[in-house]
């Protein structure tokens, strides 16, 4: 009896090991993501579960944050992975404004995974209609992302650009309100603030709540000064919200200021958990991707590799390299 339970024992403890194994294998990252409620979340959320169906050892976390902080955060290791944007991403590197030191820490898997236009919407019941005169105007109520977010730094400069800035709003009677997607886009349309600013992928979910509301809106173009500023002095790029990606808000292009994501990461990431990553990305691009959000039906091996704004990751290197992305 004793030898049959012995055996047992041993037949039973060998059938356990590969679960044992697979348990310790498993490798657990921190994604930090946007606010909840806007696109990066919502891509991030989609692209995690993507990776661990065909990684089963990998597991992301999704987590709030934004485009401003994200950097600084996946540099000191808080989290092992992040969006962030093109321009800032490379302020960031650099140690430029807005950041203070050289984040010499983020490494990347490419750029191009999700365009961000920049959206300006008026209230369609009167006031000016042109973006100049509404920014600089008396008892301006306008909402906008919550502070260290991408859109809220570039309202910023388009504001100091056009000689006004939030005390200025504030002290001529206006309000200046920053929150949440939810909360600003629940300020426009409860008739908190008649004008609303917010970076996101399209079609954006608090613009297309919006046009199905109580309160519909304008969609309003940036002036040309605008656009070549910020592109001049900031490295942003040219966007059009094409016509007819929210019907009720737009009568045709709106051409706009535009920004492009970058997935950073740490530089302590290994290898191998990059290769995976990015690998699983190429395999996917067009539908799969696009399923996840419209915003990455174009997304380009080839173009997202070419990014020199942060130091491509070794694994992602690698997985370009196999996917013909990069030359051998």
């Amino acid at each position: 009896m004793n030898t049959l339970w012995t055996r047992r024992a041993l037949g039973g403890g060998a059938l356990a090991l590969p679960f044992i194994r697979t348990a310790a294998a498993q490798q657990t990252l921190e994604w930090v993501a946007g606010s909840l409620g806007g696109g990066w979340y919502t891509i991030a959320a989609g692209l995690s579960a993507l990776i661990k169906d065909e990684n089963p050892d990998l597991q992301i976390r999704v987590v709030p944050g934004g485009g401003l902080a994200n950097s600084t955060r996946v540099n000191r290791n808080q989290s092992q992975m992040g969006w962030g944007i093109d321009t800032f991403a490379a302020a960031a590197r650099a140690g430029e404004e807005p950041y203070s030191e050289k984040h010499e820490a983020l490494r990347c898997l490419g750029t191009g995974y999700s365009p961000t236009e920049h959206h300006f919407l008026r209230r369609a019941d009167g006031g000016p209609t042109d973006m100049r005169s509404i920014l600089t105007q008396k008892g301006l109520r306008l909402a906008c992302p919550q502070r260290s977010s991408t859109d809220e730094m570039t309202l910023q400069r388009i504001l100091k650009f056009l000689g006004t800035s939030p005390d200025k709003i504030r002290a001529e009677g206006g309000r200046y309100l920053t929150g949440s997607y939810a909360d600003i886009g629940a300020a426009y349309s409860d008739g908190q603030a008649d004008y609303l600013y917010a970076a996101l992928a399209r079609p954006a979910a608090i613009f297309s709540e919006i046009a199905q509301g109580r309160r519909t809106g304008v969609l309003t173009e940036f002036p040309a000064d605008v656009r070549k500023h910020l592109i001049d002095r900031y490295s942003y790029a040219e966007g059009i919200i094409p016509a007819g990606t929210y019907p009720s808000l737009q009568s045709g292009d709106v051409p706009v200021t535009m920004m492009d994501s970058v997935l950073m990461v740490h530089e302590s990431l290994s290898e191998e958990v990059a290769y995976k990553v990015t690998r699983t990305l190429i395999r996917n691009k067009g539908q799969r991707l696009t399923s996840i959000h419209a915003s990455m039906a174009a997304w380009n091996p080839e173009a997202s590799a070419k990014y020199q704004g942060v130091p491509l990751h070794p694994g992602a290197v690698k997985a370009f390299k196999e996917a013909g992305a990069l030359p051998a």
